[in-house]
C-alpha cells in the first residue's frame, strides 16, 4: 500500500482559495503546473463521473464538495488501484492548508516502477502545483523549483518518448 501526502499552510482563508479546486482542467486553473506538466484534462466540466486525466494517469472524479474537495479514483495505468484527493482545509488562524493525498495499492510492473520513476515524477508534479498555489494566494510570481537530477533526467526522457511517438487520435 502506497500513501503519499503533499501540503502546505497558505496565508489567505479558505474563500478565496476555492478556484484551486473548482477551476482545475479550466482554462483558469490555478493550481494544476501547465508550465512543466502535460494538461489535466476531462471528458466533461469538473463534477462527479468526468473522467480524464493526465498523460498516461487516468482517474474519474468520485466525490466533489466544490470549494473544499475532490477526490479522483485511478483508472489507468494498470496495476494502479486506488485514489487521489485534494482538499481545502480553513485553519483557526485564518490560513488554509491545501493537502493533496494519493493512496494505492500497486500489482505487476508498477511495483517498481511507482518507487523508481513515478513517486519522484509525481512529487514534483505536485510540488510545482503547490507553489503555483502559494504564489497565487501571495499575489506573487511564481518561482519554478529546482528539481533533483533524476526528476530532470525522467522529465527530459518522457518528453523525448513522446516527440518520438507517432500523434494520438
Amino acid at each position: 500500500m502506497v500513501t503519499n501526502v503533499h501540503q502546505r499552510t497558505l496565508n489567505a482563508p479558505i474563500s478565496q482559495l476555492a478556484p484551486l479546486i473548482d477551476q482545475l482542467a479550466s482554462s483558469q486553473d490555478i493550481f494544476w503546473p501547465l508550465e512543466r506538466w502535460p494538461a489535466m484534462q476531462f471528458d466533461r466540466p469538473l463534477g462527479v463521473g468526468a473522467v480524464g486525466g493526465h498523460d498516461d494517469i487516468g482517474y474519474v472524479v468520485e466525490s466533489y464538495q466544490p470549494g473544499r474537495d475532490i477526490v479522483f479514483r485511478f483508472t489507468a495505468p494498470k496495476g494502479f488501484n486506488g485514489m487521489h484527493q485534494l482538499t481545502l482545509e480553513e485553519l483557526p488562524d485564518g490560513k488554509t492548508r491545501v493537502k493533496h493525498v494519493l493512496t494505492a495499492t500497486l500489482e505487476g510492473p508498477m511495483v517498481l516502477l511507482w518507487p523508481v520513476i513515478i513517486r519522484f515524477m509525481h512529487d514534483a508534479l505536485i510540488e510545482d502545483g503547490l507553489d503555483r498555489a502559494e504564489a497565487w494566494a501571495e499575489r506573487r510570481v511564481l518561482k519554478l523549483r529546482l528539481w533533483s537530477p533524476w526528476v530532470k533526467i525522467l522529465h527530459w526522457l518522457e518528453r523525448t518518448v513522446r516527440k518520438a511517438q507517432p500523434a494520438r487520435g
